[in-house]
């Protein structure tokens, strides 16, 4: 039977420490897996459902985007998956009661993991202004006072959209819709602070934002190097891939600052060699790297390969250098200059050590590189990840079986989501193809992205803020600044599944707007529907949750966006709503926001896309520049929504018809399938890039944030984090035994940690989380490592990466203090 909610917080006095693990799941995690099933689901939901996990018939899995293979298992699903459903499918619940029964000071004191725990929400809820709870209100009350709110604005850009990476591609799809029919283009997402520097190295170099390996090649690949990722936790599917591969007589290579169990020994509790008989040892080297020090080891192993060559002629991929690369030269020059101490330095790692995982790669028949959060959070995160390309195009090591860029995504939609238009940055052939589609004319200037809708929320630039899922205070940088910009916003809605601290942390007024769950049986129309999903290697496939829903009041994210947009612009098209156009008109209102915003006159290109918008095939003139649907067609009717994205969005061929049958749709990836490269020359591009690493002031120490293994993002499903040996609390810092002593502490004390970073006029800034316990732990010297979201305090607002601006929680400076 499922349990009751805790009453209280972590208390973090009673936190004990263990071994770190040496392997990773087994029985341990399955029994682990089904105790918390047990606790918000009880046994009989807990079977019912977790069977339907990643199954053709089933729904996706709301926790991470690994690909699943073509012939499932029976339990589809890792520990975290497990876990991730529980707390979706929970029989706990958050209803108007619980808002009457606590206050917002008092639920404001408590943490993330409580906050979290309470269960599902049930009713849509208002926080007025100056009230103390949050109170029930009607749906179209709450639809009402959102449309009101953005008809007040006074510029389409005073409104920013946020987007969790768990929602679905139709969803997705109407939400870009109805913002950019707003007239904005501001729709930061989470791949703002994650993979947003992969894809930006990534379209510079081979012309396209994502991956380029499918399931099939990790199984194939020669060798694997996974670096700043800890699959063991955050993605555990990974491991049975991984177990494959080197099954198969892959060599795979772990460089990660800190040692993680799931990258050591794998129990794979699926097979009788993972229970009875010790699993099998995954990495075959762990290189342990200095935080930052990626690009040197990139660079050496580049290096190392062209020394190689000069001495034994075949190791490079001359042939496909020449027929599909460019740049070349200048690599080889850069290359030849650098120097193999500077790459010592960087990485802390003996040329000797370099030079061996160089070897590994020269010897290769085919090369992957996975990666994560550990590469794409530094300041240099872009030119690390151009130097991973430029590895891998060597050899020739893209758009052959067993090769290519593994980005492992976290959320399991967050690419989905980005290929369906959620970007603040959107092409102009996506645009164009919106406004040939629903007959409008959207906004081509750049909207902001996360860090930029934070700074602008701080600057009172703001008025409306909307989230469609996700933790917004909690998954972002500065969390001082968040709160407080956060409070200088007029009205915040989200959209959520269950109570969290953004709902905590408002604007003057707030909605909650509760959603049903991919868990959840979605009926609309007179039918059950279905959404899709796209997994972290570009494959589509459909999702239909089967349990009902925890209250009649829900309304599944289509529905909210459809009902939302018919008030906006009119029930259907050619009906837009009686309120004034001026946020709406695609006319001489919207030229005055541009003019005032310093944004050029139209082009003529974009007059004579305002002025075919205006009228439909038919010659009728609509009266105002809107997307033109049927919103309660599209509500009854997610198959339409798909027929538009189909036509919108190229590679959804036959979208329907392959759903329907059960087959998982392959969206076209040009270097992957054709060595079709869309870069300015067609061809793949190596990047000269100066070799950039972090320096470590003396005293001081450099801080990554990362999960604990009971968390997934900002959701935290217990206090432990038993691969790494920490239980009972969060509070931690994980120090190396040396440096503990050095910096005059021992282990157990308690301090705080203060970040400091140096603004470019030269002052410093310090930022403040207290209360952490030492913890000794292999760490390089000079490392340190703690959780979030209790770090995202110490990462400051305006310290990005290049070019990707994801914020660098990776890289983050630190002094200890003792507490009083």
């Amino acid at each position: 039977m499922a349990t009751k909610p805790p009453t209280a917080d972590i208390d973090e006095t009673r936190v004990h420490v263990s071994r770190p693990k040496k392997v990773a799941v087994g029985v341990p995690a399955v029994l682990h897996a089904l105790e918390i099933a047990n606790e918000q689901m009880g046994v009989s939901r807990s079977v019912q459902t977790l069977m339907r996990v990643n199954q053709k018939d089933g729904f996706d899995c709301p926790g991470c985007a690994w690909p699943e293979e073509d012939k499932r298992h029976i339990a589809e699903f890792c520990e975290n998956g497990a876990k991730a459903v529980a707390e979706e499918a929970t029989l706990r619940r958050v209803g108007p009661e619980f808002f009457a029964a606590h206050s917002l000071d008092e639920l404001r004191g408590h943490d993330d993991w409580w906050l979290g725990q309470q269960g599902r929400l049930t009713h849509p809820m208002v926080l007025e202004e100056g009230a103390t709870h949050y109170r029930p209100i009607s749906w179209d009350d709450a639809l009402a006072l959102v449309a009101d709110e953005l008809e007040a604005l006074d510029d389409p850009d005073q409104a920013v959209f946020y987007t969790s990476g768990r929602t679905s591609n139709e969803a997705a799809f109407l939400y870009q819709l109805l913002v950019r029919g707003i007239g904005t283009n501001n729709l930061p997402d989470c791949s703002n602070m994650c993979h947003e520097s992969s894809g930006s190295a990534l379209t510079e170099t081979i012309g396209i934002g994502k991956g380029t390996v499918s399931i099939e090649d990790v199984h194939e690949a020669d060798l694997l190097i996974v670096a700043g990722q800890n699959p063991g936790s955050n993605h555990p599917r990974m491991l049975s891939a991984l177990e494959k591969a080197k099954q198969r007589g892959a060599t795979i290579i772990a460089v990660n600052p800190l040692p993680e169990a799931g990258l050591l020994r794998f129990e794979n509790p699926q097979t009788v060699r993972g229970v009875a008989f010790g699993g099998t040892k995954l990495a075959d080297e762990f290189v342990q790297i200095r935080l930052g020090g990626d690009q040197a080891l990139f660079q050496a192993i580049g290096k190392h390969l062209l020394e190689a060559e000069a001495s034994d002629p075949g190791v490079l991929d001359h042939a496909f250098i020449a027929e599909h690369t460019s740049g070349f030269d200048a690599y080889r020059q850069a290359m030849t200059d650098a120097a193999w101490r500077d790459f010592v330095a960087a990485t802390g790692l003996p040329e000797k050590a370099l030079r061996r995982v160089g070897e590994a790669v020269r010897t290769s028949k085919a090369t992957i590189v996975c990666w994560a959060m550990g590469l794409t959070q530094h300041k240099h995160s872009v030119p690390t990840l151009r130097e991973i390309v430029n590895m891998l195009l060597l050899q020739g090591n893209i758009g052959r079986p067993g090769a290519g860029v593994c980005p492992v995504r976290g959320h399991s939609n967050v690419q989905g989501d980005r290929t369906v238009g959620i970007y603040e940055k959107p092409s102009t052939a996506f645009l164009d193809a919106l406004d040939a589609e629903f007959g409008f004319a959207a906004p081509r200037e750049h909207g902001y992205d996360t860090v930029q809708a934070i700074r602008a929320m701080r600057d009172g630039q703001v008025r409306f803020f909307m989230s469609m899922g996700g933790n917004f205070v909690s998954a972002t940088p500065d969390t001082a600044v968040v709160e407080a910009g956060m409070a200088r916003v007029g009205l915040t809605v989200h959209v959520s599944t269950k109570l969290n601290r953004s709902h905590v942390v408002t604007g003057r007024r707030a909605l909650i707007l509760p959603t049903l769950g991919r868990t959840d049986r979605d009926r609309r129309g007179g039918r059950e529907q279905r959404v899709t999903v796209e997994d972290s290697m570009g494959a589509v496939h459909s999702s239909r949750g089967r349990l009902a829903p925890p209250s009649e009041e829900l309304l599944s994210e289509v529905a909210i966006v459809a009902r939302l947009s018919a008030l906006v612009f009119g029930q259907s098209g050619g009906s837009p709503a009686a309120a004034p156009a001026k946020h709406l008109d695609a006319g001489a209102t919207q030229d005055a926001a541009r003019h005032d915003r310093g944004y050029p006159e139209r082009s003529p290109a974009e007059e004579a896309a305002v002025a075919v918008s205006a009228s439909d095939p038919a010659g009728v003139q609509h009266p105002s520049n809107v997307p033109q649907a049927d919103w309660a067609a599209l509500e009854a009717d997610y198959a339409l929504i798909r027929s538009h994205i189909e036509r919108v969005v190229p590679g959804f061929d036959d979208y329907e018809e392959r759903i329907d049958r059960g087959r998982t749709l392959h969206l076209p990836n040009g270097p992957r399938d054709a060595r079709r490269f869309a870069t300015a020359d067609g061809k793949a591009r190596f990047t000269v890039n100066a070799l950039e690493y972090p320096v470590i002031p003396r005293g001081r120490l450099l801080l990554q944030t990362l999960r604990s293994h009971d968390q997934y993002n900002t959701t935290i499903y217990g206090k432990d984090d038993r691969y790494r040996g920490i239980h009972g609390g969060r509070r931690v810092v994980l120090v190396n035994a040396k440096d503990i002593v050095s910096l005059g502490f021992a282990e157990n004390d308690v301090v705080d940690l203060v970040s400091e970073w140096t603004r470019p006029d030269g002052t410093i800034e310090e930022r403040r989380a207290e209360e952490f316990r030492i913890v000794a732990y292999r760490t390089p010297r000079g490392n340190a490592a703690a959780y979030y979201p209790e770090t995202n305090v110490l990462v400051p607002l305006d310290s990005v990466a290049d070019v990707s601006g994801t914020p660098t929680s990776k890289s983050v400076i630190v002094r200890l203090e003792r507490r009083a």
